[in-house]
C-alpha cells in the first residue's frame, strides 16, 4: 500500500524537485547574472576524461559483482546494456532502469535474479562507499555548509553513525546476501547461494571508493571549466569539489522522492557549497553537472544503440536490443 502510494506521487516529487531547482535559479538569479562566467575548454575536457573513467570503473564494478552471483558478461556487452538501460532512469518510479538491465541480461542467458541482485548490491555498496570518503572529509574540514553552526559539536556522533552500517557489513558480510534472500523468498523467488567473502567486500569498497572519487574530480574541474579561480584558490576548493558530489548524490538517491536525486541533490550541494563558493556559483554548477552527465549518457546510449544496428545489419544476434517497456513490465509482474 506504501509503495503504491509513493509511485502514485513520485510524479509529484518530480514537479516538486523542478520548482525547487527553479526557486534557486530566482533566488540566485542576480549573483548569477553580475558572476565572471567563462568556459575553458581544457578544464572541461579534463572533467570528460574523469567523467569517462568513472563510468569505465562503476561498469567494472557491477560486472565484477554479477559475476561473483553467477553471471558472466563480456565487458563490451556490458557498456552497452548499462547504458541502454540509462535511457529509461528518469521515468518516475526507480523500477524501470533495473528491469531494463535484467531483460538485457536474461537474453544472454544470466538468470533474473542474478541481475537484479547485482544491481541492489551495487546501489547499496556505492552508497556505503561514500561513508568512509563522507567521515575524512568532515573530520579534517568541519565544514557542514549552511549547517556547520549546527552540527559542528557532533561530528564525531554523525561519523560514527555513518560509519557504522560498513563496520557491521564488513563484520558480517554474508548478511547482505542474506538480507537479499529474505527478500526473494517473500517474492516466491529462489534464494542465491552465493556470498561475498570480507575480502571481496573490501576490495569491491575499495573499486567503489575511486570511483566516487573520480566523480568528484570530474565535478571540480567541471567547476573550474566554469569559474575564473587563481591556483591557490583551486587547490583550497578541490578537496570540497571532490567530496561534495558524493554526499550529495548519496543525499540524493537515499531521498527515493524523484528520479535520480532530481532537485535533492542540487538542495544538497546548496547546502554544502554555498558559503564556499556562492549560492549562484553553486546552483550553475549543480545544474551544470546534471546537464553534463545527462547529456554524455544520451551520448553513449546513442552509440551503444548505433552499435547494436550495426551489429544487426551484420546478422549478429541482438542480445543487448534495448527493451521495450511493455517487456519491463511483464518481467516487474512476473517477479512480483
Amino acid at each position: 500500500m506504501w509503495t503504491h502510494l509513493v509511485r502514485r506521487l513520485q510524479p509529484v516529487f518530480v514537479v516538486l524537485g523542478l520548482v525547487f531547482i527553479a526557486f534557486l535559479l530566482r533566488s540566485q538569479w542576480e549573483e548569477l547574472q553580475s558572476h565572471p562566467w567563462q568556459l575553458n575548454l581544457a578544464w572541461l575536457a579534463g572533467s570528460a576524461l574523469f567523467l569517462l573513467l568513472a563510468w569505465a570503473v562503476e561498469i567494472a564494478l557491477w560486472r565484477h559483482l554479477l559475476f561473483l552471483l553467477g553471471g558472466r558478461l563480456p565487458y563490451a556487452p556490458a557498456v552497452r546494456i548499462w547504458f541502454l538501460s540509462a535511457i529509461v532512469r528518469y521515468i518516475p518510479g526507480n523500477i524501470w532502469q533495473p528491469l531494463s538491465m535484467t531483460l538485457l541480461c536474461q537474453r544472454r542467458g544470466i538468470s533474473p535474479e542474478a541481475t537484479l541482485t547485482s544491481v541492489v548490491l551495487y546501489q547499496v555498496l556505492i552508497i556505503l562507499a561514500v561513508a568512509p570518503l563522507a567521515a575524512i572529509y568532515f573530520w579534517f574540514t568541519g565544514n557542514w555548509g549552511l549547517f556547520t553552526d549546527l552540527l559542528s559539536q557532533a561530528t564525531p556522533w554523525l561519523i560514527a553513525a555513518g560509519l557504522l552500517p560498513v563496520v557491521v557489513f564488513l563484520v558480517r558480510p554474508g548478511w547482505l546476501i542474506d538480507m537479499i534472500n529474505c527478500g526473494l523468498h517473500r517474492l516466491h523467488r529462489p534464494a542465491l547461494a552465493s556470498g561475498l567473502s570480507r575480502g571481496q567486500l573490501v576490495w569491491v569498497l575499495i573499486m567503489a571508493m575511486a570511483d566516487w572519487l573520480l566523480w568528484g574530480v570530474s565535478f571540480a574541474t567541471l567547476a573550474f571549466a566554469l569559474n575564473i579561480y587563481s591556483p591557490a584558490e583551486m587547490w583550497a576548493l578541490a578537496p570540497h569539489l571532490v567530496a561534495a558530489y558524493p554526499v550529495a548524490y548519496a543525499i540524493g538517491f537515499i531521498s527515493f522522492i524523484t528520479p535520480s536525486g532530481l532537485g535533492v541533490r542540487e538542495g544538497a550541494f546548496y547546502v554544502l557549497l554555498a558559503p564556499l563558493l556562492g549560492g549562484g556559483a553553486v546552483t550553475a554548477i549543480a545544474l551544470a553537472m546534471r546537464i553534463w552527465t545527462t547529456a554524455g549518457e544520451l551520448i553513449a546510449a546513442g552509440a551503444s544503440m548505433l552499435l547494436h544496428r550495426q551489429a544487426a545489419a551484420l546478422a549478429v544476434p541482438a542480445a543487448d536490443a534495448p527493451v521495450e517497456l511493455a517487456d519491463a513490465g511483464e518481467l516487474h509482474k512476473r517477479l512480483t
